[in-house]
């Protein structure tokens, strides 16, 4: 019997861009967390006395800054060679060949897979073949799979491979394959890197993305971890995917309409905040509270809305000293009533035309790209949904209309 270690998607020296332009400390204290949870994760390993790790794809970020990124990976993993644990290392579409310029020796018995065609891997005290490709670009949109070398007859084979699959919403399609390829070709366990949800595509054979080690963004809340795997007999008695982030990320969505007033909704975060605090078990928060419906507070929310973050994030410290307000987005409408002053319609109204007038739209763009212009560089201003930011404006010139009527 013994254990081995799948994980993948560490991206050591991560630069956390979007969180460095809002926030700068929370940045820096979501990039410590990815070296603690790695830390921390090969500090498991060696309690489990696994036979040897699987790193499949993405170590690294992109190319390194410095030495410091690898200087680390290269200490951690040698903590597992010194203990006669045998590290196997893929490269994905962030460090690929072409991405990743530089490089440090590896410590002993710690192997890479090449890039330019797939190889196997023999622990012959296991009985365990390990094939793998490395990808030589970042973008490889071919189908690596057919050229996998053939298993070893009664051997324990295990594919490693950095794929989107046939596609996984969020990921773009590098590698990809369907999961008809992965099981033609006979293997016991696929060990895949890419997508950052911990997933179980299948079990026959075992497909398994382990998800990366440290939320890196708003969408990857909840809990990150990666793989252990139990193996005796040559058959898979156990998969366990274990939590090591020291840092997380959660939503908070609240209908703001049953609310009458501040105080209640403010009731409402601190609550909808605690929960979501000790769901983190006592690990950092990032929160994003997106309040939204249709409440007679809108005209407050959305009339000055960054006058109200510092009153949500005080809620956010009543229900605990480890969450911050990562960004607060009011979503709210005004509630439907029986009439309307004839101003108000007309400047609704107003408004909606010119919204809707393409020529608006056009100088709205160009006027951001001006400000842009004067903005320091690689410094952008959101755009992801150019509408959203147009409808946001409509209602923040509605509320502050009705609140100076």
């Amino acid at each position: 019997m013994f254990t081995f270690l799948h994980a993948a998607d560490l991206h050591l020296g991560s630069p956390f861009q979007g969180l460095s332009l809002r926030d700068p400390r929370m940045a820096e204290r979501f990039g410590a967390a990815s070296r603690e949870a790695f830390e921390d994760l090969i500090t498991q390993a060696l309690e489990k006395n696994i036979a040897f790790a699987i790193f499949a794809g993405d170590i690294f970020d992109g190319d390194w800054r410095d030495a410091s990124a690898a200087l680390f990976f290269n200490r951690q993993i040698a903590r597992l060679t010194r203990e006669n644990v045998r590290v196997y290392l893929l490269k994905g579409n962030h460090d690929a060949e072409s991405v990743v310029t530089k490089s440090l020796s590896l410590p002993d018995l710690a192997h890479e897979f090449p890039a330019r065609k797939a190889k196997t891997f023999v622990l012959e005290d296991l009985r365990v073949a390990l094939h793998g490709r490395s990808f030589a670009d970042r973008a490889e949109t071919g189908n690596f799979v057919p050229d996998y070398p053939e298993p070893k007859p009664g051997w324990f084979n295990i594919g490693v491979l950095h794929s989107s699959l046939d596609g996984r919403p969020g990921h773009a399609s590098y590698a990809p394959c369907t999961l008809a390829d992965l099981r033609a070709k006979n293997y016991d366990y696929w060990a895949l890197g890419h997508v950052h949800a911990h997933e179980i595509v299948c079990q026959d054979p075992f497909v398994v993305y382990p998800g990366n080690l440290q939320g890196r963004s708003i969408r990857e809340c909840g809990a990150k971890g990666a793989v252990f795997v139990e193996v005796e007999d040559g058959r898979i008695t156990g998969t366990h995917h274990l939590p090591v982030d020291r840092a997380r990320f959660a939503e908070i969505l609240i209908d703001a309409a049953p609310f009458e007033s501040w105080d209640e909704l403010r009731a409402e975060i601190t609550l909808r905040a605690r929960n979501e605090s000790e769901k983190a078990a006592g690990r950092f928060l990032a929160a994003r509270l997106r309040v939204h419906g249709a409440t007679s507070l809108h005209a407050q929310l959305a009339g000055d809305p960054s006058g109200w973050r510092e009153q949500v994030e005080a809620a956010l410290h009543h229900a605990s000293d480890t969450i911050e307000l990562e960004k607060f987005l009011v979503e709210t409408r005004a509630p439907k009533t029986a009439a309307k002053r004839d101003s108000e319609l007309d400047f609704a109204a107003l408004l909606d035309e010119v919204l809707a007038d393409p020529e608006f739209a056009e100088q709205a763009r160009a006027a951001l790209s001006a400000i842009e212009a004067k903005m320091p560089p690689k410094t952008e201003l959101p755009r992801e949904n150019f509408e959203t930011l147009l409808a946001e404006a409509r209602d923040l010139a509605l509320a502050r209309a009705e609140r100076s009527a």
